[in-house]
């Protein structure tokens, strides 16, 4: 089986609470995550959105761009408005060759609002989970059609965040909208990771390898703290500095037969966890736990020829 391993930006720039952010150019950024083995990563705020600007970078760097985050709203507004809003993004990732758009639900979210705390997130009723999944698969099948397959990113404070909440998607959903499987989201909403696994893996293709710092979640008064405070604390963090036992995550996707991207996203305050040296050590944990469950990890980033 083959895997790839790639980074998310947002271990070097946060886009929700800049002051987590590590002053580097983009370059730097693409240097420091592939001197660190891995050969893909994320779109972040300060990528070009000219393919023609952006992928003499991606080969400078010899790195893929492995997905990237897309702010839907389908949950309040309708089909038309992200579409028009997702078209420049499908155009360019398909000029990149990138495998996927990461689609994450903002609409009624509180994951970016450090004022509002985990208590008050928005939960949907099951009629209203029923037409949010059906109008979400309508979408990603309308993505599919454009070239670029969608993978959904249940999230914190968002009104899939539960495994409950997943389960209930992804039962009204359907095909055309493939997930994301976060380790790090579901711990932190109080979910059973490896049951998740063995009940959604057939829709899975894409995975965020992100741990959690316990201790800290454990920790927080949720009826006044955010999401945002929860990062600011370190509730995230790289396979092999927190709590999660990656071993046996990867193990459990090795045995459903899934390749394709793992991607370790874990944002935290750069000062006191440098990217690079964090980098360093989600890699050499993952090639860990991927040589012992059978993985051939790629070595190539960007594509030769």
């Amino acid at each position: 089986m083959k895997a790839k391993l790639g980074m998310s930006p947002i271990a070097w720039w946060n886009d929700d609470l800049v002051e987590l952010s590590d002053d580097v150019s983009l370059e730097e950024c693409l240097r420091q995550s592939r001197s660190a083995g891995f050969t893909g990563m994320e779109k972040g705020r300060r990528f070009p959105d000219d393919p023609e600007v952006m992928l003499p970078i991606l080969k400078a760097a010899d790195v893929t761009l492995c997905g990237g985050w897309f702010s839907g709203t389908l949950v309040d507004e309708d089909l038309a408005v992200n579409k028009a809003r997702i078209q420049p993004m499908i155009d360019l990732f398909k000029a990149v060759d990138a495998p996927c758009i990461v689609y994450g639900e903002v609409g009624r979210s509180m994951q970016g609002k450090r004022e509002i705390p985990l208590a008050q997130k928005p939960k949907l009723s099951d009629d209203e989970m029923k037409a949010y999944a059906r109008k979400v698969t309508e979408f990603g099948e309308w993505c599919a059609d454009q070239g670029m397959p969608l993978a959904y990113h249940h999230h914190m404070a968002a009104v899939v965040e539960t495994e409950p909440e997943l389960d209930a998607f992804m039962q009204y959903s359907g095909a055309g909208i493939p997930l994301l499987f976060d380790a790090g989201h579901l711990a932190f909403a109080g979910g059973d990771v490896l049951r998740a696994i063995d009940n959604h893996h057939k829709r899975i293709t894409h995975v965020h390898v992100k741990d959690v710092r316990m201790e800290v979640i454990n920790g927080l008064d949720r009826s006044k703290q955010s999401f945002l405070d929860a990062v600011a604390l370190g509730a995230f963090t790289v396979p092999g500095d927190g709590s999660l036992d990656f071993g046996a995550i990867v193990q459990k996707f090795a045995d459903y037969g899934y390749e394709g991207w793992f991607v370790v996203e874990a944002e935290q305050d750069p000062r006191k966890n440098p990217p690079l040296k964090m980098a360093q050590v989600g890699y050499k944990e993952l090639m860990r736990v991927m040589t012992a469950a059978g993985y051939t990890v790629e070595t190539q980033g960007f594509p030769k020829g």
